[in-house]
């Protein structure tokens, strides 16, 4: 398999965590991987109803599509083909990119509108309304990176983490200083900083595979009317000082740069 596949397995592993939720059915180089996924999704009648999901990730993965299967106690064989059929075809659009943890975070945001189409079982369909939260905005977290020794490897992990977690920011670098700004939902978020404490995303002094356990955070809040809206995730490289605090206030956190940022270049 792919690398970026390999490290997806990985990142799986540390965020679907809990008891039974994770299974890595079978690996092979030549055969790819298959891998189930144990969730529950909000139903038409507003209580969780549990989803299996195995997928297979064949050994041109994440350049070609994934196999996808869907099983329910609570569906009929026709929902789970129609939840199915949903996947595979949000997965379009998520090429050539891992995209497991971003099928299993769409079909539970959207299981209930699925199953509310005609012709499942459900009246007609209506588009979801914005939670509460996401409608107060978007999460805001400043992290500080103590140091990047395999930096190449680090920044795509980086870039694979925020897109499986549907996050945008910016990765900024100034000469010794590392800042990573994240923003999107909070628990996704949460899930992240669980990724960086718990992955081997750097190598140590010996080259050696190694856990970043150094990462801090420095500012977390909502964000604020006058705070940007992130597109993307980008990296930027600063040569000055100057530069850096601009781009703080682009983003409308010129606050912060004095509070947190100032100290870490003195």
């Amino acid at each position: 398999m792919a690398g970026p596949a390999e490290e997806e397995l990985a990142a799986l592993a540390a965020i679907f965590c809990g008891p039974g939720e994770w299974e890595v059915l079978s690996r092979s180089g030549t055969q790819g991987a298959v891998c189930r996924v144990l969730t529950k999704a909000e139903g038409p009648s507003g209580a969780d109803t549990p989803l299996e999901l195995v997928f297979h990730l064949p050994a041109g993965y994440p350049a070609c599509l994934p196999g996808v299967s869907v099983g329910s106690e609570r569906l009929t064989r026709a929902q789970c083909a129609a939840v199915r059929d949903k996947l595979l075809e949000q997965a379009q659009g998520f090429l050539p990119e891992p995209m497991v943890h971003q099928l299993v975070v769409w079909v539970q945001q959207n299981l209930r509108h699925l199953l509310a189409a005609p012709g499942l079982g459900a009246g007609p369909g209506t588009c979801p309304a914005a939670s509460a939260t996401e409608a107060e905005g978007p999460w805001m977290t400043l992290l500080h990176l103590d140091h990047m020794r395999a930096k190449t490897r680090y920044v795509r992990t980086v870039r694979q983490w925020a897109s499986a977690l549907g996050l945008t920011g910016r990765l900024m670098f100034m000469g010794r200083v590392i800042l990573l700004l994240l923003q999107g939902h909070r628990d996704r978020i949460k899930e992240y900083l669980v990724l960086q404490k718990t992955s081997k995303v750097d190598v140590d002094s010996s080259g050696k595979k190694c856990r970043e356990r150094m990462a801090s955070v420095l500012w977390e809040a909502r964000a604020q009317p006058g705070h940007a809206r992130f597109l993307a995730f980008e990296v930027k490289e600063f040569s000055s000082l100057d530069e850096l605090r601009e781009e703080f206030e682009t983003a409308g956190l010129e606050a912060l740069f004095p509070e947190c940022v100032l100290g870490l270049v003195k």
